[in-house]
């Protein structure tokens, strides 16, 4: 594999990650309560993630002038590992058996895409 597209595939699955923990803050936001509306958009929190939202599209850009368009999804759908990770680690989520076998057909086309694309 080409040292750059290795350096901006390494660079989408960063931007991928931080858009993971900015959606974890936005559920850490949404399990509280808020006075008003307005607190319930403007806090530090909620801000922030999106702050890091815009900052992952901005990855997201740079990322794509090196890669090829079809490895761009492939590589975002680690997405889907991260936040039900996070969802067992910091939500205390049960994992069941259907999510495994979905996140097992996850990896499983990663690593085809990988060794055979």
């Amino acid at each position: 594999m080409d040292k750059s597209i290795l350096l901006y595939s390494l660079v989408l699955l960063c931007g991928t990650f931080v858009s993971s923990i900015s959606q974890v803050m936005l559920k850490k936001a949404s399990q509280k309560h808020y006075s008003s509306l307005l607190k319930e958009y403007l806090n530090p929190l909620v801000f922030f993630a999106y702050v890091l939202f815009v900052g992952c599209t901005l990855l997201s850009v740079l990322a794509y002038k090196g890669i090829p368009l079809s490895m761009g999804p492939v590589l975002e759908a680690t997405g889907y590992i991260y936040i039900s990770l996070f969802g067992v680690k910091i939500f205390h989520e049960k994992i069941s058996f259907a999510k495994i076998i979905s996140l097992l057909l996850i990896v499983t086309g990663i690593c085809i895409y990988a060794f055979c694309g």
